[in-house]
């Protein structure tokens, strides 16, 4: 089984969020990383040296390849990151093995079977 990793970057306010639409689209769970830091073209503006930018979290999720890219689809929508600037962003990447997926196993291989 091929497999994809999801990494998400998104303010903190749409975490939940974007899990959720990850989730319709068929992740079995995510890792969420937060309060993590970042900077785009355009440096965020401080107060008396006091960072004002939004806190943001870092969504991981491993899915199936066959879902990758709806799940990236769905997370885009979800976190509307081509309608607002410094929204978020996500990318995949390939994962070329994983170990402690008997938990989430049956279910991705259901959710395979019911695709064939």
């Amino acid at each position: 089984m091929k497999l994809k990793l999801i990494v998400a970057l998104v303010s903190n306010d749409k975490t939940d969020t974007v899990v959720d639409a990850a989730r319709a689209g068929g992740a079995t769970g995510a890792t969420i990383i937060t309060g993590v830091r970042g900077e785009g073209l355009k440096p965020q503006k401080t107060f008396f040296g006091l960072d004002l930018a939004a806190q943001r979290d870092v969504v991981l999720f491993l899915v199936v390849e066959t879902r990758a890219r709806d799940i990236l689809e769905r997370i885009r929508d979800a976190g509307r990151f081509e309608q607002e600037p410094g929204a978020g962003i996500a990318f995949q990447v390939p994962i070329e093995d994983a170990v402690g997926l008997t938990t989430q196993l049956p279910t991705i291989l259901e959710e395979v079977d019911d695709e064939i």
